[in-house]
C-alpha cells in the first residue's frame, strides 16, 4: 500500500507527455494479455510499438512485463535495418553480370585450364565485353588440382602422329574365315588402308605397313595389341619405318579403343547385315561402306562432322537428294545445287 501511494505521489510530478506514454504502454499490455491464447504471441505491430516507446519513454523497462528488455532492443535494431533497406531501395550497386557473360567465363575457364583471370579478361575485351577482372575471378570455375592439361588434351595433340592397327575376322557363306587388316589414323578417324587375306602372316602384315606409308609418310606412333600375327618381321618393319610401337596390355582392348570402335561400326552397320560370299565380295562391300563412312557418316568424336570434312548445305542450296548405299542399308543425303 505504501508503494502504491508513493507511486501516486511521484506521478504528480511527471510531465503530461510521460504519463501519456505510460498509459499507452499499460493499455498495450492489457490488450496483449486479453488475447485468447495460453501464451500470447506478439505481432509485428506490437514489436514496432515497444521499439518506438523505448526511444521516447525513459523508464520503459519498468512497464515491460511481457518480454525481456533485450528483446525490445533487438526489435529496434531489426526495425532500423528495415528502415535503411527501405531508404536505399532506389540506390543501385554494381550492374548485374548477364547470364551469357557468366556462362562464357565458366566455359573459358573450364576449357583453358592454363588461363587465369587476366587472360580471360583480355580475351573478353577482344570480344567486346567490358567487365572487371575481379568479377571474372568470381565466376571462374575452380578446377581441382594443378592447372595442367588433361589426358584427353594430351592425346589430341598427338593424334596427327598416331595410327592404330587391328584385325577383323569375317566368316563367308562357304564357312571360310577371312582376315581384314585395318590401319586407322586417329586424327580424323580415317581408315587409311585395309586388305583381306585368308592366311595372315608377319611377312604379309609387314607388306601392308610398307604399302600404307610410302615416301616417308609414316607416323610417329603405332598402337597394336599382342597378337601373335605381329612377328619379328613386322616388328623390324615398324622400326625401319621410324615408327615407335605402342603395345597395349594383355586382354585390354579398351586401350586400343579407337580402332575397336571402328571395327564395331563396320560390323554393326555393314557386315552383320550381309552374307559375304568370298574375298572379292567382301572387298567391294568394304570399299562402298568406307566411302560412305569417310564422306557421309557423321561422328560424335568429330563434333558431328565426317572424316573427310563435309560442307554444310543450306536449305536454299537446292532440292534434297537421297542416294542409297549398300543396296539401301544406308542413305546419303545432299542437295542438288544445279
Amino acid at each position: 500500500m505504501l508503494i502504491y501511494l508513493l507511486n501516486i505521489l511521484l506521478s504528480s510530478f511527471k510531465s503530461r507527455h510521460s504519463i501519456v506514454l505510460e498509459n499507452i504502454a499499460l493499455r498495450h499490455q492489457l490488450d496483449v494479455l486479453q488475447r485468447n491464447a495460453k501464451r500470447p504471441r506478439l505481432k509485428p505491430n506490437d514489436r514496432a510499438l515497444w521499439a518506438l516507446l523505448s526511444r521516447f519513454l525513459p523508464n520503459w523497462r519498468q512497464h515491460l512485463t511481457i518480454v525481456q528488455p533485450d528483446t525490445v532492443v533487438r526489435w529496434h535494431r531489426s526495425g532500423w535495418r528495415l528502415y535503411w533497406r527501405w531508404r536505399c531501395r532506389s540506390i543501385r550497386g554494381r550492374p548485374k553480370v548477364s547470364v551469357e557473360i557468366r556462362g562464357l567465363i565458366r566455359k573459358m575457364s573450364s576449357e583453358n585450364r592454363l588461363w587465369g583471370a587476366p587472360r580471360i579478361h583480355g580475351e573478353l575485351l577482344k570480344l567486346g565485353y567490358d567487365i572487371c577482372e575481379t568479377t571474372i575471378a568470381k565466376y571462374m570455375v575452380r578446377n581441382p588440382g594443378p592447372s595442367a592439361q588433361t589426358w584427353r588434351t594430351f592425346i589430341r595433340n598427338h593424334m596427327s602422329d598416331m595410327v592404330a592397327v587391328d584385325f577383323l575376322t569375317v566368316h563367308t557363306a562357304t564357312f571360310r574365315t577371312l582376315f581384314v587388316f585395318v590401319i586407322l589414323s586417329l586424327e580424323r578417324r580415317r581408315v587409311i588402308h585395309f586388305n583381306i587375306t585368308t592366311n595372315p602372316t608377319a611377312e604379309w602384315t609387314s607388306m601392308q605397313l610398307t604399302q600404307a606409308f610410302p615416301f616417308d609418310s609414316a607416323p610417329r606412333y603405332l598402337i597394336r595389341d599382342r597378337d601373335g600375327i605381329y612377328g619379328q618381321k613386322t616388328i623390324d618393319t615398324i622400326e625401319n619405318l621410324g615408327i615407335e610401337p605402342v603395345v597395349i596390355s594383355r586382354r585390354s582392348p579398351w586401350q586400343n579403343g579407337y580402332c575397336e570402335r571402328v571395327i564395331g561400326s563396320i560390323r554393326r552397320e555393314c557386315l552383320d547385315h550381309i552374307i559375304v560370299l568370298n574375298d572379292r565380295h567382301l572387298r567391294r562391300v568394304l570399299k562402298e561402306y568406307l566411302a560412305y563412312y569417310h564422306g557421309s557418316r557423321t561422328h560424335l568424336g568429330l563434333e558431328k562432322d565426317t572424316p573427310f570434312s563435309r560442307p554444310i548445305q543450306t536449305c536454299d542450296a537446292g532440292p534434297l537428294i537421297s542416294e542409297p548405299v549398300l543396296g539401301g542399308l544406308h542413305h546419303r543425303y545432299h542437295r542438288d545445287a544445279a
